[in-house]
C-alpha cells in the first residue's frame, strides 16, 4: 500500500489568480455573447436557404452550426433571437411554417456575397437577389440550393428547440439530411472531399474570419 500525500492547494492550483472567473448571470448579455463567440472559434458556417408558406425564399448564414450524427445524418444550426429586440429571424419563422431547408457550405470566394445576405432585410426580401448568388432547384425539398457552394445538404426539419424568449436566446433547428450534393471539382480520385479544395471559411469574434486551405510555404 503506497500512501501519496496530497500537495497543498497552492501547489495544485498555481495559476488560479491568473484567470478571471465570470458568472454568466452577472454580466450584460452583449459582453457574455462576445466572450462566447471569441472563445468558441473558429466556427463553421451554415448558409441556410428556407421558404415560407407563401413561397418566399430566404437565405442567411449562421455560425452556431455543426454536424451531430451520421446515422441518421443530422445537422443542427441556431438562428438566435436578436440581441437588441428579442425578435426571431426569418429563417426561424420559415422552418416552423415549412419544415425544410438547405444547408449550404460557403467558401472564401463568396464571403462578400454571403455578408450581403446576412443583412437584416424586411420580411419578403429575397437574399439571393440582394447578394447576386445563384439559386438552383432542389430535388427533395422546396427551398433552393446555392450554386456557388461546393456542398449542399437538402434537409427536413425534425425539431426546433427554443432555449429562451429573450434577446440572444438560441433556437436549435435539428435537421435530417435527405440528399447531399458535392461539386466534383472538390473531390479526389477516391471519391472523397478534398479539404484543401474546399476553401473553407469560419467565423471568429466580431468581424474576424478564418480561412482554411493548404499550408503556404514561401520560397526562400
Amino acid at each position: 500500500f503506497l500512501m501519496i500525500r496530497r500537495p497543498p492547494r497552492s501547489t495544485l492550483f498555481p495559476y488560479t489568480t491568473l484567470f478571471r472567473s465570470i458568472n454568466p448571470s452577472e454580466i450584460p448579455m452583449p459582453k457574455l455573447h462576445e466572450h462566447l463567440l471569441h472563445a468558441v472559434a473558429p466556427r463553421p458556417i451554415a448558409f441556410v436557404s428556407t421558404i415560407d408558406s407563401k413561397g418566399v425564399v430566404n437565405l442567411a448564414p449562421f455560425s452556431f452550426f455543426n454536424c451531430f450524427g451520421s446515422n441518421p445524418p443530422v445537422l443542427v444550426f441556431s438562428p438566435a433571437r436578436s440581441g437588441h429586440t428579442g425578435a426571431t429571424k426569418h429563417t426561424h419563422d420559415n422552418v416552423l411554417e415549412v419544415k425544410e431547408c438547405v444547408v449550404n457550405i460557403p467558401n472564401y470566394d463568396m464571403l462578400y456575397q454571403m455578408n450581403l445576405a446576412a443583412h437584416m432585410y424586411e420580411k419578403g426580401v429575397n437574399e439571393f437577389a440582394k447578394s447576386g448568388l445563384t439559386p438552383v432547384a432542389s430535388v427533395t425539398v422546396k427551398p433552393p440550393r446555392v450554386a456557388e457552394c461546393h456542398v449542399q445538404f437538402e434537409c427536413v426539419v425534425k425539431e426546433v428547440i427554443e432555449t429562451g424568449k429573450g434577446g440572444g436566446a438560441g433556437n436549435l433547428v435539428v435537421c435530417e439530411v435527405k440528399l447531399i450534393h458535392i461539386d466534383k471539382k472538390v473531390m479526389n480520385a477516391e471519391g472523397s472531399i478534398d479539404p484543401l479544395k474546399m476553401n473553407y471559411i469560419a467565423r471568429m469574434g466580431k468581424q474576424f474570419w478564418a480561412r482554411v486551405g493548404a499550408e503556404r510555404r514561401d520560397k526562400a
